[in-house]
Protein backbone atom coordinates (compact mmCIF):
# COMPACT_ATOMS: atom_id res chain seq x y z
CA UNK A 1 0.00 0.00 0.00
CA UNK A 2 1.05 3.37 -0.74
CA UNK A 3 2.59 5.31 2.07
CA UNK A 4 2.36 9.26 0.40
CA UNK A 5 -1.46 10.08 0.45
CA UNK A 6 -0.80 11.86 -2.86
CA UNK A 7 -0.44 8.39 -4.91
CA UNK A 8 -3.93 7.65 -3.77
CA UNK A 9 -7.05 8.78 -6.10
CA UNK A 10 -10.82 8.72 -3.94
CA UNK A 11 -13.66 7.66 -6.38
CA UNK A 12 -17.48 7.88 -4.71
CA UNK A 13 -19.60 5.36 -6.92
CA UNK A 14 -23.09 4.47 -5.34
CA UNK A 15 -23.05 3.93 -1.42
CA UNK A 16 -19.06 3.41 -1.40
CA UNK A 17 -15.76 5.01 -1.24
CA UNK A 18 -13.28 3.59 -3.60
CA UNK A 19 -9.34 4.34 -3.09
CA UNK A 20 -7.24 3.39 -5.81
CA UNK A 21 -3.68 3.87 -6.74
CA UNK A 22 -3.08 6.25 -9.59
CA UNK A 23 -0.49 4.63 -11.51
CA UNK A 24 -2.45 1.52 -12.60
CA UNK A 25 -5.38 2.06 -10.30
CA UNK A 26 -4.96 -0.81 -8.58
CA UNK A 27 -7.97 -1.00 -5.12
CA UNK A 28 -6.20 -0.05 -2.00
CA UNK A 29 -9.50 -0.38 -0.22
CA UNK A 30 -13.18 0.16 -0.11
CA UNK A 31 -15.69 1.44 2.37
CA UNK A 32 -19.75 1.03 2.37
CA UNK A 33 -21.38 3.97 3.46
CA UNK A 34 -25.16 3.28 4.76
CA UNK A 35 -26.85 6.06 2.80
CA UNK A 36 -26.83 3.39 -0.36
CA UNK A 37 -27.05 6.76 -2.80
CA UNK A 38 -24.77 9.02 -4.66
CA UNK A 39 -21.55 9.81 -3.05
CA UNK A 40 -19.67 12.68 -2.67
CA UNK A 41 -15.22 13.14 -2.23
CA UNK A 42 -13.37 15.58 -1.02
CA UNK A 43 -9.64 15.70 -0.20
CA UNK A 44 -9.13 19.36 1.06
CA UNK A 45 -5.01 18.08 2.07
CA UNK A 46 -5.33 17.29 5.84
CA UNK A 47 -8.79 15.03 5.79
CA UNK A 48 -11.18 12.86 3.09
CA UNK A 49 -14.84 13.75 3.60
CA UNK A 50 -17.35 12.32 1.85
CA UNK A 51 -21.41 12.71 1.90
CA UNK A 52 -24.01 10.50 1.13
CA UNK A 53 -28.10 10.46 2.05
CA UNK A 54 -27.88 13.46 3.77
CA UNK A 55 -24.64 12.38 5.63
CA UNK A 56 -21.08 13.42 6.28
CA UNK A 57 -18.25 11.50 7.07
CA UNK A 58 -14.71 11.86 7.79
CA UNK A 59 -12.81 8.52 6.60
CA UNK A 60 -8.91 7.56 7.77
CA UNK A 61 -7.31 7.96 3.65
CA UNK A 62 -5.02 5.45 4.65
CA UNK A 63 -7.70 2.33 5.45
CA UNK A 64 -10.92 3.87 4.32
CA UNK A 65 -11.81 3.51 8.44
CA UNK A 66 -15.11 6.06 9.18
CA UNK A 67 -13.61 8.51 11.75
CA UNK A 68 -16.82 10.38 12.27
CA UNK A 69 -19.89 10.90 10.70
CA UNK A 70 -22.89 13.67 11.17
CA UNK A 71 -25.95 12.77 9.83
CA UNK A 72 -27.38 16.33 9.50
CA UNK A 73 -30.74 15.71 11.24
CA UNK A 74 -33.60 17.60 9.64
CA UNK A 75 -32.19 18.26 6.35
CA UNK A 76 -33.13 15.23 4.61
CA UNK A 77 -31.57 12.69 2.34
CA UNK A 78 -30.86 14.41 -0.86
CA UNK A 79 -27.48 15.15 -2.50
CA UNK A 80 -24.75 16.47 -0.54
CA UNK A 81 -22.25 18.87 -1.71
CA UNK A 82 -18.90 19.60 -0.51
CA UNK A 83 -17.02 22.49 0.07
CA UNK A 84 -13.66 23.64 2.02
CA UNK A 85 -11.41 26.63 1.97
CA UNK A 86 -8.64 24.71 2.43
CA UNK A 87 -9.27 22.73 -0.50
CA UNK A 88 -9.36 25.70 -2.65
CA UNK A 89 -6.36 27.04 -1.00
CA UNK A 90 -4.51 23.96 -2.70
CA UNK A 91 -3.97 24.10 -6.55
CA UNK A 92 -4.83 21.06 -8.40
CA UNK A 93 -2.91 20.12 -11.34
CA UNK A 94 -5.19 21.57 -13.82
CA UNK A 95 -5.73 24.78 -12.14
CA UNK A 96 -1.54 25.24 -12.21
CA UNK A 97 -1.21 24.53 -15.29
CA UNK A 98 -3.93 26.62 -16.43
CA UNK A 99 -2.76 29.84 -14.44
CA UNK A 100 1.32 28.68 -15.98
CA UNK A 101 -0.76 29.01 -19.24
CA UNK A 102 -2.51 32.34 -18.88
CA UNK A 103 0.84 33.85 -17.55
CA UNK A 104 2.87 32.55 -20.71
CA UNK A 105 -0.12 34.08 -22.99
CA UNK A 106 0.12 37.01 -21.18
CA UNK A 107 4.25 37.27 -21.30
CA UNK A 108 3.84 36.37 -24.87
CA UNK A 109 1.30 39.72 -25.45
CA UNK A 110 3.42 41.45 -23.52
CA UNK A 111 6.92 40.74 -26.28
CA UNK A 112 4.57 40.77 -28.86
CA UNK A 113 3.70 44.28 -28.63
Amino acid sequence: MPRDIQEFLFVGIKDVVVAVRRRDGVELWRTKLKSGSFVTVLWDGEGLFAASGGEVFRLNPTDGGIVWQNQMKGLGIGIVSLASLRAEQRSTGYETTAEQMRREAAAGAAAAS
